[in-house]
């Protein structure tokens, strides 16, 4: 079985392409960075580490690569592959689309098979993000007959990759847990049989199960961490006092999550803590700086901190400790970071009301509107010593 995977960075390398090898694909990727692509077709393997005590390397084997550059050679992998994945980041899959129209134009000339092409982003309906992109190159004939032939099922991916720095460039290390789980009713033909993948009716429970447990639990352990002045997400959970602040914060969005999707209670509360135990594995040394980067796009209205709190409070629960982590979000600081920069010359120019309302979308109007600035507030006084833009 052949899978084309875009994007051989530590998510693909070290997430996708590893279960795909060990699911008996042979993962072809596609990628800008051309030491990669040089690596990945001289050697044909590569190693991953898991972040756990006594764990052997893994050897991912039956690689290579192309640049995505080549449209020739993405084309002529596209026509007989088995399946398409991409971890690219939202923001590329426009990049990308281009060629991955040219492939499905060739295939479905030459070898018109079922295909699906899953989006392993970060993002919700990333897959139906890219299948927009990938149809604006398309002509209109030829979007008819891939409807018959290609899918693009939206998918969850959950597995904890820091930055790294290694010798090897394609060595990774990544967290020994892994939670992958596709919309099994947008596959077309039959399910792709991938190790550790999860195949469900309703995709929507696992998105915000994901997002607002993991990805706002990262967040809160981020800026709290950050105004402590810790430097890894694993020494703020060492902090028992922001431990139980974390875990606060989780058991409101719990509390939604739980009522908007009738979640087992316990089952979530025992899936909040082993989150909350990942975030304290040490052998990850995950930065503060890297995950509580890009806040303007965490305070966006339809992302994991704004959302779950609107939502929350617009069923009557408790939110405070949501909205003292917008509060601290909205003083990250740190001055590598381009919209954490962005954020705080908006703040220093525009006054912090009006930036609330054109960042989070919570109108003056609103009730939370106040509670946001009198949190911030209590923050700033808390920490109004702290060095501005002080960097971990």
């Amino acid at each position: 079985m052949n899978a084309v995977h875009f994007g051989a960075g530590n998510i693909g390398r070290g997430f996708i392409g590893l279960l795909l090898s060990q699911s008996g694909y042979d993962v072809f990727f596609v990628t800008r960075n051309p030491h990669k692509i040089a690596q990945l077709r001289h050697h044909r393997h590569y190693r991953v580490n898991l972040a756990k005590e006594g764990a052997q390397p893994i050897t991912v084997r039956n690689v290579n690569a192309a640049s995505i550059e080549d449209f020739d050679e993405v084309a002529r992998v596209l026509t007989t592959a088995d399946l398409v994945t991409t971890a690219v980041g939202v923001p590329a899959l426009k990049s990308i689309a281009k060629s991955i129209a040219r492939g499905i134009i060739r295939r479905l000339r030459l070898n018109p098979q079922p295909l699906n092409i899953i989006a392993c982003e970060n993002a919700i309906g990333a897959s139906s993000q890219l299948k927009k992109w990938v149809y604006s190159h398309l002509p209109e004939e030829t979007q008819a007959l891939a409807d018959r032939y290609i899918a693009f099922p939206n998918t969850v991916v959950d597995r904890i990759v820091p930055l790294q720095t290694h010798q090897d460039i394609l060595a990774v290390t990544v967290e020994p847990f892994a939670e992958w789980i596709i919309d099994g009713s947008a596959v077309i033909g039959d399910k792709p049989k991938i190790q550790g993948v999860t195949y469900v009716d309703r995709l929507t429970p696992y998105v915000e199960r994901k997002l607002y447990t993991l990805n706002t639990g990262h967040c809160a352990a981020a800026y709290y961490g950050y105004l402590e002045g810790y430097q890894t997400i694993h020494e703020v959970l060492q902090d028992a006092s922001l431990r139980n602040q974390i875990e606060a914060v989780l058991t409101e969005t719990g509390d939604l999550l739980i009522q908007k999707h009738h979640l087992d209670k316990e089952l979530h509360r025992i899936y909040i803590q082993k989150t909350l135990d990942r975030f304290a594995n040490v052998r990850l040394n995950d930065a503060v700086v890297r995950v509580g980067r890009s806040p303007l796009r965490k305070l966006s209205p339809k992302d994991r901190l704004v959302n779950p709190t609107l939502q929350a409070y617009a069923m009557g629960l408790e939110v405070s400790h949501l909205v003292s982590v917008i509060a601290a979000a909205l003083m990250f600081d740190v001055s590598t970071d381009k919209e954490a920069v962005r954020l705080q010359s908006r703040i220093r120019d525009q006054g912090l009301e009006q930036v609330v309302v054109a960042v989070t979308g919570i109108d003056a109007s609103h009730p939370l509107y106040a509670k946001v600035l009198e949190a911030y507030q209590q923050l700033d006084s808390k920490y109004h010593d702290r060095p501005i833009g002080a960097e971990l």
